[in-house]
Parts: C-alpha cells; sequence; structure tokens
C-alpha cells in the first residue's frame, strides 16, 4: 500500500483503531478483528504483517503493568512450540495462491472464533501436552493467518484460568508470538503517512479501551469482540470462495 489513496490510509488507521480498542477493552481480539479487514484492505501478506506488528507493539505495553502475573511454567512450552511453527505457517502463506489463502484466513478466523465463543472443552488441550498444542497450533495461524490467540484461549479455558490469570499470559504470549512471525514475515512495506496513521490508531485506540472499560461490561464486551470477529471471518472466507469459482 504505498501508494494507496488516503481515504484507503484513514480506513487502515481506523480499522488498527478498532482493533486496538477492543484490545485493550477486552485484553484479547485485536488480530481477531482487524486482520480480516487488513487482508481485505492490503492483501492477505500485508494484512497479516501489519497485524503481527501492531499486535505485538500493544502486547508489550499491556505486558507492562502485568508481568509478574506470567505463569512462565505453561507459557514456556507454548511458546517453544509457537516457535517451531511459525515457519511452516510461512511457508505455506507464501505458496497459497491469493484467493485460496483468502478463504484458509476466514476459515480460520470463523472456526476458532466459533470455539472460543463456545468455551469448547477440549482434554487434548490440557496439561503440558496441551500447551504445546496449543503453542504449535497459535504460532502456525499467528504466522500464516494473523491470528494466533485462539488455541491459547482454549487453552486457559480448559486450564480453568481466570481473566485476571489469562490477560498477562495471553499478552506475554503475544509478545513472543508476534515476534517470531514478524522475524519469519518482514515488516509491511507502508509509505511513512500509513505508518503514522496506524500508530496514531493504537494510540487513539488504547485511550478509547480504556474510557469504555469503565462502563461497558466485560462480557458485553467479550461478545462484541467477538461478533465483529465472526462477521470478519464470514466475509474473508465469502470473499476468497468467490474469488475460486
Amino acid at each position: 500500500m504505498t501508494g494507496g489513496g488516503w481515504a484507503d490510509s484513514l480506513l487502515l488507521g481506523g480499522i488498527v483503531l478498532l482493533g486496538s480498542g477492543v484490545q485493550w477493552l477486552t485484553g484479547m481480539g485485536f488480530a481477531l478483528v482487524a486482520v480480516p479487514a487488513l487482508v481485505l484492505l492490503l492483501g492477505p501478506a500485508e494484512g497479516v504483517v501489519l497485524a503481527n506488528c501492531a499486535a505485538g507493539v500493544i502486547s508489550v505495553v499491556g505486558l507492562a503493568g502485568g508481568w509478574r502475573r506470567v505463569r512462565l511454567g505453561a507459557m514456556v512450552p507454548l511458546c517453544a512450540a509457537a516457535a517451531c511453527t511459525v515457519p511452516a505457517g510461512t511457508w505455506l502463506a507464501r505458496r497459497l495462491p491469493e484467493p485460496a489463502l483468502l478463504a484458509c484466513m476466514g476459515a480460520l478466523v470463523t472456526v476458532a472464533v466459533a470455539l472460543v465463543m463456545r468455551g469448547a472443552q477440549v482434554p487434548a488441550l490440557r496439561g503440558g501436552g496441551g500447551a504445546v498444542a496449543a503453542g504449535a497450533l497459535g504460532g502456525f495461524m499467528n504466522s500464516a493467518a494473523g491470528v494466533g490467540g485462539p488455541p491459547v484461549s482454549l487453552y486457559a479455558v480448559n486450564a480453568g484460568w481466570t481473566v485476571r490469570e489469562f490477560v498477562p499470559n495471553a499478552q506475554f504470549y503475544g509478545v513472543l508470538v508476534n515476534a517470531f512471525s514478524v522475524a519469519a514475515n518482514g515488516v509491511p512495506r507502508l509509505g511513512p503517512p500509513v505508518w503514522a496513521l496506524a500508530v496514531a490508531g493504537m494510540v487513539a485506540g488504547s485511550l478509547a479501551g480504556r474510557a469504555l472499560a469503565r462502563w461497558l461490561p466485560e462480557r458485553r464486551a467479550r461478545l462484541l469482540v467477538l461478533g465483529l470477529a465472526l462477521a470478519g471471518g464470514v466475509t474473508t472466507l465469502g470473499k476468497g470462495l468467490w474469488e475460486l469459482r
């Protein structure tokens, strides 16, 4: 999008603002909300790497106040497994034709959101083996589709974590898995004005999310995030399938 118009640039800033706002509001959701829209606007490759960069920065800032609550015993196998599968996700994303990649991304987001909404109980996602499985799937999905959080959310559900326990650990995972993904995928080729709008969107979104968190109940905010993510996933899946005809 180095030569994109101002309308596209402003739309990109708005998408980042929305994603950042819901991330600060609920502790999750940037990638779920922003990736489908960024992929439709920038294409799969650029959309995913921009989401990796932005989600990583947001996770770093969010972790600053909660790093003492990180469960390193659980997070080491999660993150180590993610590091092993990130290259596989990058490899696949670079070889699939764009319509097929759009369809795969849309399907991954849609299925992941549906499972998180159900709070699915998956015996395979319990204990040390569950941490490895969730981390491996999350790393693959993060580098291929920009959405690596749902497997970790499902692991937390099956481990019986509270929201207070989940948020700092999810942010710790987000810092590392997005760093791995950026190392594998590179950074998006955007002009300085577009980068400036993306940064402004992250800042404005964080301020808006913090303000809204004071009066919007957590459950309602979470449902809003998942509803937006589901709509985006279905739209991306539909576009990919339409272009595959």
